[in-house]
This record gives C-alpha cells, structure tokens and sequence, in this order.
C-alpha cells in the first residue's frame, strides 16, 4: 500500500502528498486474491535471476520474497496546474519492487529513499518516499497467504524429486545448480512457511512527498515524524490533515540565499538554498559516496559520467542508487547530464537496459551479491558500479582525468580534514560513530598524549581506525602531507556562532560544499579561457537553429592546441559529448548576464575571478595545478545562514473539519480527509505572514530559471530544438507498459540510433576533409590524431551500442565480436566442402580490380573473415571489445567497413537467432541507410589502424619492377633494399635477381616513406633501369609505389649505382575515375599539376613564374607541416624529395636557362656546382678581396660539397644534389648559397642571359622565400644523409 503525499504549487516546499499501497476491499474472496497475486506477481531483481530466501538453494521465490503490484491510495491534493500528477510514475518509484509482505519475524525498519521524475523538456521533479509495514487485518489476505505457501511447497517438492532436465545448448536459461541432500519437505517448510494461527502478516506501505526541489533532509524530517505520530503512544497535539496542509500551502520555499524554519509533528525543521553566487542546491550525502566507493573509484566514475559512457549503479538499497547518481551529476558543475537519467529504475521497466544510447541507471540487486549472473544486453562501454561491494567495472581505454594525482590529493585533504578515509570504507558506520565520538579537533588540542598540533592525524584517528593501512598507502601514493594538513575544528567547538541545526547535519553542509568547490575548481581552471574559443553564430538565431546539427559552435582544434600533452586525450573526448555542446549553446545564446541560466552564470563569475587573480592571457596555458581557494567563503555562506534563519514559516493549525474527522487507529497511517486538503488557504492571511506575494512570485521565476533552465517560451523552444540529436527520451515513460509503448519506445531508439550515425559520419568526413570541407562551408580547418582517434573511438562505440540493441542473449562483452564469431564459425562450415583450388589471398584474372599497379601486385582478395584471421592474430589485443575496435579500425583503413558490414548482416538466418524482431539490425529500411552513411569513409583515407598498433608484426610484400624495354634479363649484379616508414625501417635486405621480389615480416613501419635501392655492381652486365618498386602491407593492403625510371649503374645517366626512391600511396579504385579523396601524405596538391605532368626521364621547360610557384608551393608545404602538433606531421622526406617537394622545385631553379652542351653527353647540374666549388675554393687560395661574410658561405659551401664527394655511397650525380638540398635546409644555408652562386663568374659562363639566376629581382624574392625555413627544426630521415659525418 503506497501512501503519497504530493505538493505541486511552485512557491511552496511541497507539491504532493500521497500515499501508496494496496485496497484489500477490492477483493472478494481468497481465491480471487490468490489469482491477482499471481498474476501481478514482479520478477524481482535483474532479469529473473530470483535469489532464494532459504539457505543458498535457488528455488523460486517464496512467497513471502515475492512482491506484488501496488497502487496509489490518495493523493493530495488532486492535481497542480503546472505539474500533473502522474499516478503511474509515482507509483512505480514509491515502491519500485511493489509490495511486499513480511512476518513478526522479519526486520520491519522503515525505510527511506528519494527519486526523481524528469520531464521530456529536461526540468525534473523530486520525490521522498518513507516505506513502513503495518499488520495485515484482512482474515481473506492472511488465508490466501497460506494457501500460496501450501501450493509453493508442493511445488518445490516436486521439482527436488523430479529427475534433471538438460537444456540444449541454445537455451539461455541457467541450468539450476545441483543439489546434494535432497531435503525433506518438513524442512522445506519449516524455512518457507507462514502459518496463519502462530504468524502476524505484515504488509508495506509508503507515504511520500514530491517537491519541486530537492531539499531531502527536510522532507525526511517530515515522513519520519508523521510516521512516528502514527505508532507513537502518545497522539500528536493536532490531527495529521492539519500538519499535512500545513505543509503543502504554508511553508513557502525559502528564498534564494536564504533560510527557512517550519514545524513538524514533534520539532521544527530547517531547510537552506543557496544564493545565485553559490553553487547549485545540493541536499544529498556525499560522504556516502566516498565510504561506498572510495576516492578513487568516484573519480573515476566522475569521468565515464564526464564523457557519457553507460553507467549502470547496483545496489541492494534504493537510497544509495539516488545518492551516487545525483552526487555524481551534482559534481559536473557547470554541465548537466543530457541524456537518460533513472537512478532508480523500476523492476517492470528491466527491457530499458537494452537502451543503445549513453544513460546513467540504478538497478535494484535483490541482495544478490553474484555480479555474474546479472545478464546485460551490452557491456562494451558500460561502467558497472557495484556499490555494495565498493567495486566499479570501467570500460576499456578509459582516459585519465587530468591533473589525477594532484586532484586526488586536494580531494583526500577535504576529507581527512573531516576524519574520513579516502578510500572506500565497508565499516564507514562503526568508524564513522568512532570518528563523531572523538573529534580530530580535541585530537589536536591534546597535549597530554604527546600530540603536536601541526600533525594531529598521527593519533588516535590513526592507530584506531581500521582503515588506516590502507589510507596511509593511498597518502603515499598520492603525496598528500599529514603534517601540513589542516584539521577542520567542528563547528560546535566555537562558542561565537551557534549554527541551529544538528551537528552531524552542519557536517554534512559543510564537507558537501567542501568537495563541490574543489571539482568546481577543476572546471573554471581548465576552461578559464573557453569564450576565447566558442564560436559566434553569423546567421540569426532561427537559421543557426535549423542548421544546428551542422554547424560548429566551439572551436575544438585550437582550444586542444593550448591544452598540456596530458590533458588531450580526456579534453579530445569530452569535447565531444552533448553535455559539453549544450554547455556552449547556453553561452552563445545568452545576451547579457541577467539572460544566463543560473550555472552558467556562476561559472562565468568564477571564470572571470581567475582572471583578474592570475592575469593569463587569453591563450597562455599552464599544466600547474592551482588549488581551490573559495572553501572557507563558502562555508561561511552556509553557517551564516544557519546561525540566523531569515523566515519563520506559519505554525500548524485546526482546520475546519467536522467533528470526528481526523481520528485513526493506532499503528496503521490513514486515509486523510481530502475535502479539507484539496485546496490551499482562501485568503492571503497566512501567506502574507511567512511570505509577501511578491517574494514568491519573484522566487518562482528564479526557480524556473535555476532548476528547470529556461528562461522563456522563446529559450525554451530554442533548447528544445537544440538538444533534440538523438536526446528526446530523458527517461522511460512509466504509465502504460502495452507492447505498444515499448515498441514506440524501441522505435525511437532505432530513429536516434540512424540520427547519430548520419551525423557522427557526416563529422568525421567534414574533420578529414580538412580545408576543402572549410571552403565548402563546413566545420574547422584541420583536425589532429588525437581528436580522430577521438572521433573513431565513438564511432566504435556507436557500433557496439547498434550490435547491442534487441539481442535475444548476450554473449561476450562486445555484441559485434560476438555476431562476427558466429557469422566465422557458419562460414567455415560452409566452406569446409572442397570448391575452388586458388590459393588464398589471390584473386582470379577476371575478378581483378583495375589498379595503378595491377601488373605488378595483384590487389589483395577482398575477405571479412581474412581481416578477422589478422586480428585473432595479433597477441597484444586480449578482449572482445578490442578486437571488436581493432577490426573497424582496420576495415575503415582498408575502405572496407560498410562493405565487411554488409557482408555480415546478409546473412539472415543469423541474424533471425541472434536479433528480436525490434533490433536495428532487423530494420531493413535503416539498416541500408546506416550502411550507406558509412560508405561515405570510402571518400578519404584513414590510417587508424596502422597509426595505434603501432608494435604488431606486419607482412610485407616487395616487387622492383625494371624498364620493359631495356629488361633486366642480362642484369648480372645482386640488387638490395632498405624499406623506410615513419615508424622504422627495415635495414638491408637482399633481392633474388631472377625473381625480384620478396616478402618479408618486420615490425609496423608504418606509412611508408622510401625505398634506398642499389646493386653491387657485379658480373659482365651491372647495369640495370629499372621503372618503380612496388610495397604492399599484407595486413591493411596498402600499396605503395616509388617512381624511379633511372639508370643504376657505372657509366650510364649519372654514375649511381643506389638511389633513394620517395613513395606514394596508390590507390585501387573500382572504376576508371578517381575517387574524391584527400591523400593525407602529400603536401595539398600543387598548382603545378595544372600546368605540366611530367615523367621523372623528360625535361619540362617552366617558365620563371611557374618555378616560382613551385618553389612556393614547396616551401609552404613544410611551414604547413611544423605547424601542425607533433604527432600529426607526417613525412617530412616526402616534403623534401617527393613529388613537387623542395629538392624538385631547387632543380627547376637551376635547370632554367641552363646551357646544353650539344655534341658532348648530358650536364648535370651537380657539374656546375663542383665547378663553382673550384672558383670558391681558389678564390679563397688566392686571397681575393672579398668580404668576410662571403668568405664564410664560400667555405661552408665548399665542406658540404667535398663532405658529400667523399662519401662511400655510390650515389649519383642527382642523388649527390638531393643530399645538398637536404642539408642545406637542415642546417639553413640554402638563401646563402643561392646568393652565392648566383654573383659566382661560373654561373655567367653556364647559363643564358634570360636565366632565372641572372634575374637580380627573381634570384632576391626566392632568398626571400627560403628564410622562412630559418625558423623550424628541420631533422633528416637516416636514409637521406647515410654516410655524411657533417
């Protein structure tokens, strides 16, 4: 039976006032009631795994354990104008589990705990529920009791006699454990009876409170005393209705700052509300917390909360599920929880954990302690917190919250300040009585003991508590001081201020705001500068709204650019959640301050304190760790208000009520008098004494502004639109459970499930696409490898939540693995018949894509369960989830994801035994869509694979492809390579020269740079040209080619007998057109494309302007590069010797207006160079009277040059100025080398007039252009500058 009380009008404590249970009058007779009781009956706890009430053995519950439906008995009063009540939702979270029944023998404590109902526009409501027993008066209930006993035992001896049934191996139920001693029914029904002649029954009733805000010690107050008037011998002064009334129309919510004094049935009753400087109202326990969880394990919970993961709490008592919850949430100031929020979530509405988006959930336990019979759909990026047991399950690669072991120190200060433990306590009552009986302050004064007051900790707090150890290694750990540590005096110990609460309560005022402030703290000092970023909407407000899903409002690149290296990668993921997003929505359409919400408007306050205190500029960041210095002022606010109470609010009264009304009987709560409680007072008479109508007028709309965050009709539609991606449902309806309304709900998830995914592709192609996509009109100009990892990690996750929705039975923690694991194993029975005999790996001619390098490296067969075989490979991935991630990633690299992905659910049958009806996966119309959304990764290439497994062991597979025309048929020498990534390389590795291919295995190279080639020069033919060489990763089928079309050899092109060749991906297109992509290894591509298309042998002939661009192209290609963060750079060889790059632009340079000799072989230009270097070094020799500034350049010029003769290389003519041009830039020389040829006399005799080195102007401007590489730290791959010793 369910007693609540409800009070809805906005200026009062109280909405409601109700009361919930079951009407024993509406059955007739015993059997009518044993049929309700079945068919009402709640499967109790998680999933039906019903724990036993006799010694271990797992029987179905008795019927004492069992609990029935329950229902609302009154209400008071009927209705509230602006807050509805809705019968069904209270109910169901008054008695969460229904009712229950219990004997003189069963612990009948009342219990206490809180809920919240969140409405659809996000404003929420609270509820305070105090749950009692009373005895059971109805001789039909008592019978129908005994006659559900006789039929339970008959049942289970039956079931302890019958022989075991075997479940088939699809049967998800848990087979029953065995039982040893088959026990007699005696004893069965001596541990299940009820016997109605020696037994009392008992029955569960609740009465409630529903407030507007949540003041939870006050309304705890309030049940606890009308309960005790209800058993108390003594009757209260005053009938029940008149405290009741009083209640719900004459005790006003105290003003903002303010403090309140009511009376209750046998004291007076406090509440206090911060004002709008402080933080947020916040009435719950927070030292519970700590006890439950322990230090570490709330921060860390904090920050799965932080970056929206699933988070399912777990706990046997419905207090501590609302506590952890709302502490957690209250602890994310000055961000709000956006998405499904149920701390207590009802036994009738478990289908709600399939739900495949971010939400925060309690979950009853039933008081089972067995974690793993709990069966949840997904776990893949679940935290689980089992709070009884003080132990939370993370997902994995959880980033670190920054600044972690600093922040657990000043947290750990604040709470051994007030004698508790940082680290979770399962004694925390018996220590904490310890605590309050010996407080740390008489400690401190205690001399007689030998106690120094600088170190009072080392006292009794430390040889007494039993926590002690273990706190004493966590001060180690985290570097706290004992000594240094200030001990808070209790507030009773100062006789000057006399704080009119209890002790124990002004402790938990004080340490709650103590914690709060510190967190706070954290978030102004990380975001201190965040307005610098938030971007201004150019458009009206109605335009930037129906665009918002496109539209940017924070800009995440440079703000991540400032942060500390430690920082990234929590700030790359938090920036991306929608707490983060409505937080900068606030801000941008907020005009002025009166116009901001409550939290924003705080923080922006604290915000701009920190500025004026540390005077940073706007983009200066520093990873210091600044401590919280508003404590002391805070809690001064609060003992302030405690010590002076600002209202009085009017006394209980006699209400008009006839004569007779008002009495009960004792022990049992009763119907109250509804005619006297459904409305308030006629006149303002008492109104006017506790509060003018003005005050509660003015405090409704700071109300409305504090807690339901809208300012007008106008924010509120605004908000509404803003944050409907993918977040409409804030928590499940809990009226009508039809299969209707669990399918619309369904519905929903599978059309936010779609929304999310078009959106989260769409981010990620506008990120990669980079400066194209800004020209376009979209998003930001560059994105860094933290935030795509960011970016692919919630489209993993995205993934597992999809795979997860409407499985028939969970398996593993990641629901894709799982489904690839089954679709593997149908697949190779399938294939275990003899088909084809190609060998694997090689498609047949006709099935062959056309590809740049089909005639050397036929592509790769294109196989989902190959991918799969690479991965169960890789020994340093341990779990399902990692796999799972591992695989996307590599199927994303290889362009391959929606195509694998299709493959997989093509597969019907599978789909059918492993998805309900409802899934995702069995919406065809969606899921096409969703595949076509990922299609759209095909446009650009992804490294996400390649660039995190980064140690794996990959194959390789190697082809040298020589010239068709002069084939290297007579070749006699033995060729080598040397393979180079941004990671490693390989060292020297021989080549068979009647092959010329090799495959090799060698740790991840990653992407792939050059390729050093040579031969050595033996047999009667050692010369050899050969045309390219192709590589190919035999894991990510990436396949690269190094042009080369050059000669190796004595006496032929330039003498070389090794040349170092600089690669490019190649890309294998299904169609003759190329597809759109961005190659992220290249500078952008140059304009020179527009003008030539060169082959390496042909000599174009650009005219000054087109080598000037070239040139600018090239050297704005590597100021581009150090600009972006380290990791993200890339090759910068390719910058210097690739395509376009620096070294082809300088032979631009000095091929222009070059003399050819015409009867005489080729000059190159390393002649004219060693030419120059003669004239220098005799000039030198011969004491010309040159400056000494020229004198220094002609003497650095001339050791470069003889430094790269004498190498023991054989490299030729060309490779030798490549290795000039390299460096040169290194060591910046280039501008004065330029400046020095072209004054040099050899430089008149080698080049015509019209020569862009003879040009004063032209020769000036690119001097110009080469300084601005003074500024970088130019380092130079092994390969390029192998033995020079400069």
């Amino acid at each position: 039976m369910t007693s609540c009380l409800n009070c809805v009008a906005s200026d009062h404590v109280r909405s409601f006032f109700l009361s919930c249970g079951s009407v024993t009058e509406q059955f007739g007779d015993t059997d009518a009631l044993c049929q309700y009781i079945q068919a009402t009956k709640f499967r109790d706890g998680a999933r039906g795994q019903l724990a036993s009430a006799s010694e271990g053995e797992n029987f179905e519950q008795s019927p004492l354990r069992r609990t029935f439906k329950s229902k609302v008995l009154a209400h008071y009063p009927d209705n509230v104008e602006w807050n509805p009540f809705d019968q069904d939702a209270v109910g169901m979270l008054c008695m969460p589990k229904g009712l229950s029944f219990r004997t003189q023998a069963d612990i009948r404590e009342p219990q206490f705990h809180s809920f919240i109902i969140t409405r659809e526009d996000g404003s929420r409501t609270y509820g305070f529920a105090l749950t009692f027993f009373e005895e059971v008066t109805s001789k039909q209930i008592c019978s129908a009791m005994q006659t559900l006993y006789h039929m339970h035992n008959a049942e289970q001896y039956d079931i302890l006699h019958a022989p075991p049934m075997h479940h088939g191996l699809d049967d998800p139920r848990p087979a029953h454990p065995q039982l040893h001693p088959t026990p007699s029914l005696s004893r069965l029904q001596r541990f299940n009876s009820y016997d109605i002649s020696r037994d009392t029954l008992y029955v569960s009733k609740c009465i409630c409170l529903i407030t507007p805000m949540a003041f939870a010690h006050a309304c705890r107050k309030v049940l606890e005393q009308l309960h005790q008037a209800v058993i108390s011998s003594q009757p209260p002064p005053l009938p029940l209705e008149s405290y009741v009334y009083n209640i719900l129309y004459e005790v006003p919510l105290p003003p903002a700052g303010r403090s309140l004094k009511f009376s209750g049935v046998y004291g007076s009753i406090l509440c206090q509300r911060p004002s709008t400087a402080e933080l947020p109202l916040f009435d719950f326990h927070i030292q519970e917390v700590f006890e439950l969880l322990g230090l570490e394990n709330v921060l860390q919970l904090f920050t799965c909360a932080l970056l929206e993961i699933q988070i399912l709490l777990y706990s046997q008592h419905y207090q501590r599920l609302m506590t952890v919850a709302e502490c957690i949430t209250a602890l994310m100031f000055p961000f709000q929880w956006q998405h499904v929020y149920v701390p207590i979530l009802p036994a009738s509405l478990l289908h709600f954990l399939d739900a495949p988006v971010p939400y925060l959930m309690g979950l009853h336990s039933n008081g089972q302690d067995d974690r793993t019979k709990l069966e949840l759909p997904q776990e893949a990026n679940l935290c689980f917190v089992d709070i009884d047991n003080h132990f939370i399950e993370l997902p994995e690669d959880l980033p670190q919250f920054p600044n972690k072991l600093e922040f657990i120190q000043e947290i750990s200060e604040v709470l051994l300040a007030f004698g508790l433990s940082p680290e979770a306590n399962p004694q925390c009552s018996e220590v904490h009585t310890k605590i309050r009986s010996f407080r740390s302050a008489d400690v401190v004064s205690d001399k007689r003991n030998g106690n120094l007051a600088g170190s009072p900790l080392n006292s009794f707090l430390l040889r007494e508590n039993q926590t002690i150890a273990r706190l004493q290694a966590l001060v180690k750990r985290t570097g706290v001081s004992l000594e240094k540590l200030d001990v808070k005096e209790d507030a009773s110990t100062n006789k000057d201020t006399k704080v009119q609460c209890g002790e124990h309560e002004f402790k938990m005022y004080r340490l709650n705001i103590g914690v709060r402030e510190v967190f706070a703290n954290r978030f102004t000092q990380m975001f201190a500068d965040y307005e610098v970023f938030v971007i201004q909407p150019s458009q009206d407000k109605e335009s930037w709204f129906s665009n918002r899903d496109q539209m940017q409002n924070f800009d995440k690149a440079s703000f991540l650019s400032d942060q500390p290296e430690p920082y990234l990668p929590f700030l790359s993921r938090f920036l991306e959640t929608q707490m983060f997003a409505s937080f900068i929505d606030g801000k941008i359409l907020c005009h002025d301050d009166e116009d901001k919400e409550h939290t924003l408007r705080v923080f922006d306050s604290r915000v701009d304190k920190i500025r004026m205190l540390n005077v940073r500029t706007p983009t200066l960041r520093t990873s210091m760790y600044q401590k919280c210095t508003n404590i002391d002022e805070a809690e001064k606010a609060i003992e302030m208000r405690l010590c002076k109470i600002d209202h009085t609010a009017l006394h209980p009264h006699l209400l008009d009520m006839k004569i007779g009304q008002g009495r009960y009987e004792h022990g049992f709560f009763p119907r109250l008098q509804s005619d006297v409680l459904s409305t308030g007072p006629t006149s303002n008479k008492y109104a006017k004494r506790s509060a003018p109508a003005q005050w509660r007028r003015r405090d409704r709309q700071k109300q409305h502004a504090e807690h339901l965050y809208l300012d007008n009709d106008q924010r509120e539609k605004y908000i509404q639109e803003a944050r409907n991606l993918g977040t409409t449902l804030r928590q499940p309806k809990l009226s009508n459970l039809s299969p209707s309304v669990i399918a619309q709900t369904n519905w929903k998830f599978v059309e936010g499930l779609l929304k999310e995914c078009r959106n989260k592709t769409k981010r990620m192609l506008v990120e990669k696409m980079g400066r194209e996509a800004v020209e376009l009109g979209h998003g930001e100009v560059s994105i860094t490898g933290v935030e795509e990892n960011t970016l692919i990690a919630s489209l993993c996750d995205l993934l597992e939540r999809i795979w997860s929705h409407g499985l028939q039975v969970k398996q593993g923690k990641s629901a894709l693995w799982s489904h690839l694991l089954h679709y593997q194993e149908s697949k190779e029975k399938r294939d275990a018949t003899p088909a084809g005999l190609t060998p694997p790996g090689i498609i047949h001619e006709t099935e062959r894509r056309k590809s740049d390098a089909s005639s050397a490296l036929p592509p790769l067969k294109v196989s989902l369960i190959r991918d799969m075989r690479h991965i169960q490979n890789i020994s340093e991935i341990k779990t399902d989830v990692g796999k799972a991630r591992a695989w996307v990633r590599l199927s994303m690299e290889k362009k391959l994801l929606s195509r694998h992905l299709k493959q997989l659910l093509s597969d019907h049958e599978l789909a059918k035994k492993l998805y309900k009806r409802y899934a995702f996966l069995r919406c065809d119309d969606e899921k096409e869509q969703f595949l076509y959304h990922l299609l759209s990764f095909n446009a650009v290439d992804y490294f996400c694979f390649t660039n995190v497994f980064t140690t794996i062991m990959i194959p390789y597979h190697l082809v040298i492809i020589p010239s068709k025309k002069l084939g290297g048929s007579m070749f006699t020498a033995n060729p080598w390579v040397c393979v180079a990534g941004e990671l490693a390389e390989t060292g020297v590795l021989q080549v068979p020269r009647n092959t010329l291919e090799i495959t090799f295995e060698c740790q991840n190279l990653g992407k792939l740079t050059t390729v050093q080639m040579g031969h050595d020069n033996s047999g009667l033919y050692a010369k050899w040209l050969v045309e390219s060489v192709m590589v190919r990763n035999g894991i990510t089928g990436h396949t690269y080619k190094f042009p080369c079309g050059r000669w190796l050899g004595k006496g032929i092109d330039d003498g070389s007998l090794e040349r170092i060749l600089v690669g490019e991906l190649v890309t294998n297109t299904e169609s003759e057109e190329r597809m759109c992509r961005t190659p992220p290894m290249q500078q952008s591509p140059g304009m020179m494309r527009r003008f030539v298309t060169i082959s390496p042998n042909s000599k174009p002939k650009l005219n000054t302007g087109q080598i000037q661009e070239g040139v600018g192209e090239a050297i704005n290609g590597i100021v581009k590069h150090f600009h972006k963060p380290e990791k993200e750079r890339g090759s910068l060889t390719l910058l210097l010797c690739g395509e376009y790059g620096l070294v082809w632009a300088l032979e631009q340079v000095f091929q222009h207006g070059f003399k050819s000799p015409r009867l005489f072989k080729n000059v190159f230009i390393w002649d004219f160079l060693e030419k120059a270097q003669v004239y220098f070094e005799s000039a030198e020799q011969s004491q010309m009277t040159q400056d000494e500034n020229w004198q220094m350049r002609a003497r650095h010029f001339s050791h470069f040059m003889r430094a790269i003769n004498s190498t023991p290389r054989n490299i030729g003519k060309d490779g030798k100025f490549q290795m000039l041009v390299c460096l040169g830039a290194r060591d910046h020389l280039l501008h004065h080398w330029i400046a020095l040829l072209a004054e040099c006399p050899i430089t008149a005799q080698m080049y015509e007039d019209t020569a862009l080195l003879k040009d004063h102007s032209l020769v000036n401007s690119l001097i110009r252009v080469l300084q601005t590489l003074q500024e970088f730290n130019i380092t130079l791959e092994a390969s390029l500058v192998k033995g020079i010793g400069i």
